[in-house]
């Protein structure tokens, strides 16, 4: 059982300081120090990344031009390999402004997502889906960040200002995580375009707008004011660690117009993604949306040429696109407006389109975990993956890169003659007398006695009640907030301040079900309790 560690204090990279040596041998020289101070939980990580060798300002050249010059491919140019050294001049929190996409309705992660955007989805017991880019950002010194979204964006903009808002200021330092709702204006008098789908969710009726390439190109305006070489664009429901600034770097050590992350994959997974095929040096030639059979084979590349070794690439002969890019900025803007004015998607459309008009399109291998949260039995399984032994599949408790999030304050966890196995428990939770096994707890949950929790995820309370409440709750013949007496509840996701009263039972029979007037969905044999319902006692669901 792992108990989550208080959250503490963040503070951003500061910028850069320039020493110049007096020495006569060093007159016309400078030195370039970035440094670099975190502080996270009860310790700190402080230390200085010092460049030997600049890169000569000023050395993209421009997406016009047809001069290049002779590019040297190697692993670490084109690999997040751990051993590889990063040193950007100019650095990335003055030359990068990072664009996270929120991403549409969120249909396939409903009903986590029917009253928050879908990047505002609580994750890990303490922390939320958007801490995940964000804390990439400001772990890869890239400190200036907005979120594009167009559903829901009230909780997720109070959680980037709570968690974010007062540590990003400072003397000289510009750095900002800002929330850009969809909106109109008389240049662009329509909402986020995209791929328009419709999705019915029990009486629910939606459509969703899901144009990356739209929501970007419809804030070019404010994009362009910023005096940086290169955008990098995210996804705001991925669940990885990523080293943005080598990113960067081999965006520019093979002089790119855009550098694609990509995951290498076997033959089983492949089929559901969209693959790329790259040249010797790493250059993306073509793309093959979710092949099958002969297509299939045909997609086939030799991933040593992004830094795999021989018996690696053998188990992985394909490479698939993550959703993240490094675009330079010129090229951004040349693409959205000039060349494809109506693409709104990236990746079916802008990004191919890059190619087949000649731009320089890298792949970049980036070979650690990473899963898409995009429905609900994927985003079960990422929960409950960071419960695995003896090393979780992702792990919050990387001291170099650390998950940021809203310090909110609480109390340690209590917890009351409590047989708690392979579980993670959030703060300032209450358990008593009950039986927890494989499952994540999140913030402020209230276990009652003789309950039993099994391959579960409880997202907690945003608020604790009182005495008082409970009291009057239970003259009423209410449930509190939490999980009622001799409750067995398994394989379910009980969102936030759920009142889940005694005696409940939850079977594995049913896979698909909606009752959303009854306060849950069934998804793949998941049960999911609608945030704020509540679930009368002897309910068997």
């Amino acid at each position: 059982m792992a108990s989550m560690a208080s959250i503490g204090v963040l503070k951003v990279p500061p910028s850069s300081l320039s020493l110049s040596s007096t020495s006569s041998s060093l007159s016309n020289q400078s030195r370039r120090i970035s440094l670099k101070r975190l502080a996270f939980s009860s310790s700190s990580l402080s230390g200085d990344k010092i460049c030997s060798e600049a890169v000569a300002a000023g050395g993209r050249r421009s997406s016009t031009s047809n001069e290049r010059r002779p590019v040297t491919v190697s692993p670490k140019a084109v690999s997040d390999s751990r051993n590889s050294q990063t040193c950007l001049d100019p650095e990335a929190s003055r030359s990068v402004l990072g664009i996270i996409l929120g991403g549409g309705a969120g249909t396939r992660l409903y009903p986590l997502t029917k009253k928050r955007a879908k990047p505002a989805v609580p994750l890990g017991a303490n922390y939320r889906l958007i801490d995940i880019p964000v804390s990439n950002c400001l772990n890869s010194n890239i400190s200036k960040i907005y979120v594009l979204t167009q559903f829901n964006s009230a909780s997720l903009n109070r959680h980037l200002s709570r968690a974010y808002a007062s540590n990003m200021a400072g003397y000289k330092n510009e750095g900002f995580v800002e929330v850009l709702a969809a909106q109109q204006s008389p240049e662009n008098p329509n909402w986020f375009q995209g791929r328009i789908m419709k999705s019915v969710v029990s009486v629910l009726s939606c459509t969703m707008l899901d144009g990356t390439a739209d929501a970007v190109r419809q804030y070019l305006w404010l994009f362009e004011e910023h005096n940086v070489l290169e955008f990098l664009v995210l996804a705001g429901d991925h669940l990885y660690r990523m080293d943005y600034e080598r990113f960067i770097q081999a965006h520019r050590e093979t002089d790119a117009d855009i550098t694609v992350a990509a995951l290498p994959m076997d033959e089983k997974r492949a089929t559901a993604f969209g693959l790329m095929k790259i040249d010797e040096e790493g250059r993306i030639i073509e793309f093959s949306e979710k092949p099958k059979g002969e297509q299939l084979k045909a997609m086939k590349v030799d991933t040593t040429i992004l830094g795999l070794d021989d018996e690696r690439a053998k188990e992985m002969p394909y490479i698939a696109s993550m959703g993240i890019y490094v675009i330079s900025k010129d090229v951004m803007l040349n693409l959205l407006r000039d060349k494809f004015p109506g693409a709104n998607d990236f990746g079916s459309e802008v990004i191919p389109g890059a190619t087949s008009i000649g731009m320089r399109v890298q792949a970049y291998l980036y070979d650690g975990y990473w899963e898409d949260i995009g429905t609900i039995e994927a985003f079960y399984n990422a929960n409950l993956g960071i419960t695995k032994k003896p090393i979780p599949d992702f792990s919050f408790y990387d001291r170099s890169s650390p998950i940021y999030t809203q310090p909110r304050y609480l109390p340690p966890s209590k917890m009351l003659d409590a047989d708690v196995t392979d579980s993670v428990i959030g703060e300032g939770c209450v358990i008593k007398n009950c039986k927890i096994h494989h499952s994540v707890v999140g913030l402020r949950s209230c276990i009652s006695e003789g309950a039993i929790i099994e391959d579960t995820l409880l997202m907690g309370a945003d608020y604790y009640e009182t005495d008082a409440d409970r009291r009057f709750l239970a003259a009423k013949g209410s449930v509190p907030i939490g999980i009622g007496k001799n409750s067995h509840i398994k394989r379910a996701i009980i969102d936030k301040n759920a009142r889940i009263g005694d005696n409940i039972i939850n079977s594995n029979s049913v896979q698909e079900a909606a009752r959303e007037t009854d306060g849950y969905f069934i998804k793949s044999g998941i049960v999911t309790v609608i945030k704020d319902a509540l679930i009368p006692t002897g309910t068997i669901i």
